[in-house]
């Protein structure tokens, strides 16, 4: 139990992840099928190396051995699709099960029988090659597949990742509900980690802050979804007299985290700021606090230029042109989709090192009902540090409806302050 907030018994979870699966098969399956024209979709793999579609297809509480199919079958209408679990795994009944053996001979058998009497032009498979997410079937059960095929049948087989992007980053109403609940969490653990509770200066380090954030987040039954991280930047001045390579938090510290964490599957991502009062400050320098104004500035423009059917491309130019027309200091977009995964698989929109466009992952076209982070920076003088140019970057997760693009919850608009003794 967190302040405002209540996480979900694993049972309880169980029950609510089969709900939302129930529905997500019944309506974004057979939209992502559409979308791919696929007649057939095949997903394959093995008990210790899933799929990663395969991995949001299944309930919680399962056991997956050894060699686990799914069939999906688009029904004559194109409105319905069929699900088959050719496997011992127990799906209770999201999908038919006419398989309860134990030999993976007879699996083959039956996975081509069903082919032959479906007898679809099209067969989906996951051997996409610009998103990782898409790409799940191994060499070893391709080679498997083609093996068993009857003649003429191979030539059929394509590559479903049009299917894996549209199924993974299209979210329910629920789910985007949850992306909310697992933000607010995420943002709770940070405060607790910027809390005069966590950080002593002069002892303190910002690794002592990365496990912090992790072990308050195991202590909550959840997972982080990376490996947390927090930095330090500091003044020229006080830089010269005390490098930040021992990575002890000092008075008069900027601290810069980059953490995220996974509620029912689904991640947060955040980089989210704190000040380190100097003896007699009530308040980080005006300098300081105007790195968080014109950030805000950027985020704004980032958000209205959310604009469905956009690639991740095009909406990176919008951006930045808008940006650099509102004369928004040094703006960098570095943004990317989430929700059951970190990085995939909707629209990549800009990376760090690259600000005018990236092939393949740019070019995924936004869709609605997705979520993403906000991952942005601006770079801008403070007047305290001696005009030293800063490189100040933030992170917030977002939705993207028919609305239009808005925060999952809250968006950080100034330091969490620390005092220095």
């Amino acid at each position: 139990m967190m302040a405002g907030l209540s996480i979900y018994s694993v049972r309880k979870q169980d029950e609510q992840i089969t709900l939302i699966l129930k529905k997500r098969l019944a309506s974004i399956l057979p939209d992502a099928m559409r979308v791919a024209n696929l007649d057939m979709w095949l997903i394959l793999c093995q008990e210790d190396n899933l799929d990663p579609v395969f991995q949001t297809m299944i309930p919680l509480n399962t056991w997956t051995p050894i060699l686990q199919m799914l069939v999906f079958s688009m029904e004559p209408a194109g409105k319905t699709v069929e699900g088959v679990n050719l496997s011992m795994t127990d799906t209770t009944d999201l999908y038919q099960r006419p398989w309860q053996g134990r030999a993976t001979g007879e699996q083959w058998q039956l996975l081509v029988e069903i082919i032959k009497q479906q007898d679809p032009q099209s067969i989906g498979i996951n051997i996409g090659s610009v998103n990782w997410a898409a790409g799940g079937l191994t060499h070893n059960l391709y080679t498997q597949l083609l093996s068993v095929l009857p003649d003429g049948y191979q030539q059929r087989l394509v590559s479903a990742e049009a299917a894996c992007n549209h199924w993974l980053m299209t979210l329910t109403g629920e789910e985007l509900e949850i992306m909310t609940q697992a933000a607010l969490i995420s943002k709770q653990v940070i405060a607790q980690c910027y809390s005069p509770q966590a950080i002593k200066p002069g002892v303190t380090t910002t690794t002592d802050l990365e496990w912090a954030y992790w072990q308050k987040v195991v202590d909550l039954g959840l997972q982080p979804c990376f490996k947390p991280y927090f930095n330090l930047v500091r003044s020229p001045a006080k830089t010269a007299i005390h490098p930040v390579a021992d990575k002890v938090i000092l008075a008069g510290d900027m601290i810069h985290c980059d953490v995220g964490l996974r509620y029912m599957r689904l991640c947060s991502d955040h980089q989210e700021w704190a000040y380190v009062l100097e003896p007699g400050e009530n308040d980080a320098p005006q300098g300081l606090k105007n790195l968080f104004t014109q950030s805000g500035r950027l985020q704004k423009v980032y958000m209205q230029s959310f604009e469905q059917g956009l690639s991740g491309n095009q909406l990176l130019a919008r951006i930045l042109s808008r940006a650099n027309t509102e004369n928004i200091p040094h703006p960098k977009i570095y943004s990317h989709s989430l929700g059951y995964y970190l990085h995939e698989p909707g629209p990549l929109i800009g990376l760090p090192w690259e600000q005018t466009g990236v092939p393949g992952r740019g070019d995924v076209l936004l869709r609605p009902n997705s979520c993403f982070t906000m991952e942005l920076s601006i770079e801008d003088s403070v007047p305290e540090w001696d005009n030293q140019l800063v490189r100040f970057s933030t992170e917030q997760d977002v939705k993207f409806t028919e609305a239009g693009c808005e925060p999952l919850g809250s968006v950080q608009t100034g330091f969490y302050l620390v005092p220095g003794r």
